[in-house]
């Protein structure tokens, strides 16, 4: 008989707090196995530019975090695929000592995997046994291509993937894809004996047999570790396979934790904050009804880098003033850590009339609706603000003054959150929409405060 021991970590999500915890789970699982072999993957979203370490060094810390614990592999989720520009994303992991497994996203021209990537990986135990690892990322075909990059499709990746490894003895997905995709493969390809998943943030605390395929997830910020058990025959079969999670809250905490997990948000803030932006000449308030609000500013910023007529953003957007004088990099990831984009959107006025009538809709329900996920790290959603669009008690819609046209068409400027939320469906049925990558929302704002309050 032959044992492989598995750990594996996915969604952390650059959650700092768990990370001395879950480093010295990894090691002392890796010295106390009684496995013949032990393997560590991590299965994407590793990375997430609302903290300010990730964002000052472009990830690279992660990066560094990562290889103390020397994974065998590793793939990517959409926080590393589409929280980066192309570039930064081509050189993410210049510095690692693991591979990044995958192949799904490509290069344009000339079409070939991206650089960073490799299609799969063949791992080969102290017993001769060929572990085959495969990885794919959640394929965003709206966005990946706004960032270069060529995003290629499940259905046609998988039966290629399967393929590189076919001769071994063992096939591992590394799946950044979602649990309900997850499922839907391993009713498909029982020749998978593991998928490891991730992305929607699912948590299996005894994994999940599935078509004879164990499915197995550890959940999100690292508050949760996966551990995974194979079994081999003498002719290289799997023949028992089990899956749990460990909680990290349960796991000691050491003295010098608190200081460590301090000291890489402080680094991180201290980065931005020697990143000088704008010299504003009053304090901005967050109070989007204050007469020197935020708000104002960023409706002006987002309307010209759009070249909209009319522009509409929601208040819970912005999370503290901005105080009188230089404005740095910090304080914009302060008051913006969202990984959201500004949007151009193109519609008829009748359906600029329908969306309109959405947002009216909806405004009382989501004035303090708590909003997650969908690029959005903030609290609650907040308080729709117009600029450019009225609304008279016959409900006539006014496009900057003149009553709207119905077959006129009109650019708005949103955000692609907007477009990602359920509640205002006539952006996604009826608008011609651009999101505007690679920058995020604080680059487009600190750019226009930059060329309005130059230092």
């Amino acid at each position: 008989m032959e044992k492989i021991q598995i750990v594996h970590t996915n969604d952390l999500h650059s959650h700092f707090e768990n990370f001395p915890r879950v480093k010295r789970f990894i090691e002392q699982s890796r010295k106390d196995s009684t496995a013949d072999d032990f393997y560590l993957f991590d299965i994407g979203d590793a990375m997430d530019r609302a903290h300010p370490l990730s964002e000052a060094t472009n990830g690279q810390k992660n990066i560094e975090w990562m290889n103390q614990l020397h994974y065998d592999a590793v793939t990517i989720g959409n926080n590393e695929g589409l929280g980066n520009s192309h570039e930064h994303l081509e050189h993410l992991y210049d510095h690692a000592n693991f591979p990044v497994v995958l192949n799904n996203v490509y290069e344009k021209n000339p079409s070939r995997l991206a650089d960073f990537a490799q299609a799969s990986k063949i791992i080969e135990t102290k017993k001769g046994t060929k572990i085959g690892i495969i990885g794919l990322t959640a394929p965003y075909i709206l966005t990946y291509p706004l960032l270069d990059w060529d995003i290629r499709l499940i259905q046609e990746m998988l039966p290629k993937s399967l393929e590189l490894v076919k001769d071994c003895d063992v096939i591992i997905l590394l799946s950044h894809l979602g649990v309900s995709m997850d499922r839907l493969i391993a009713k498909k390809r029982p020749e998978i004996d593991v998928i490891i998943g991730s992305h929607t943030h699912h948590l299996f605390p005894k994994g999940e047999m599935d078509n004879s395929v164990l499915l197995a997830a550890a959940g999100k910020y690292g508050q949760n570790i996966g551990t995974i058990n194979l079994e081999l025959n003498d002719d290289k079969k799997v023949v028992e396979k089990s899956a749990f999670t460990t909680k990290t809250e349960t796991l000691p905490e050491l003295s010098g934790d608190e200081d460590w997990i301090k000291n890489q948000f402080d680094l991180g803030e201290k980065l931005l904050d020697e990143k000088k932006v704008a010299n504003l000449p009053e304090s901005l308030s967050a109070d989007y009804q204050a007469p020197n609000s935020i708000m104002n500013e960023a409706l002006s910023a987002v309307q010209e880098f759009a070249n909209s007529d009319v522009a509409v953003l929601s208040s819970g957007l912005f999370l503290s003033d901005l105080p009188k004088g230089i404005v740095t990099q910090k304080n914009l990831h302060d008051i913006l850590p969202h990984a959201i984009h500004v949007m151009r959107t193109t519609m008829t006025g009748d359906n600029v009339w329908r969306l309109v009538m959405e947002m009216e809709k909806n405004r009382l329900y989501l004035r303090n609706h708590p909003q997650k996920g969908m690029g959005f790290r903030g609290k609650i959603f907040g308080e729709l603000v117009y600029r450019g669009i009225t609304i008279d008690n016959k409900r006539n819609v006014y496009i900057n003054g003149q009553e709207l046209e119905k077959n006129k068409e009109y650019t708005l400027a949103l955000l692609d959150h907007y477009l990602f939320v359920p509640y205002f469906p006539s952006i996604e049925i009826a608008g011609n929409n651009e999101i505007l990558y690679p920058k995020f929302l604080r680059s487009v704002f600190g750019d226009y405060l930059s060329k309005k309050y130059p230092i």
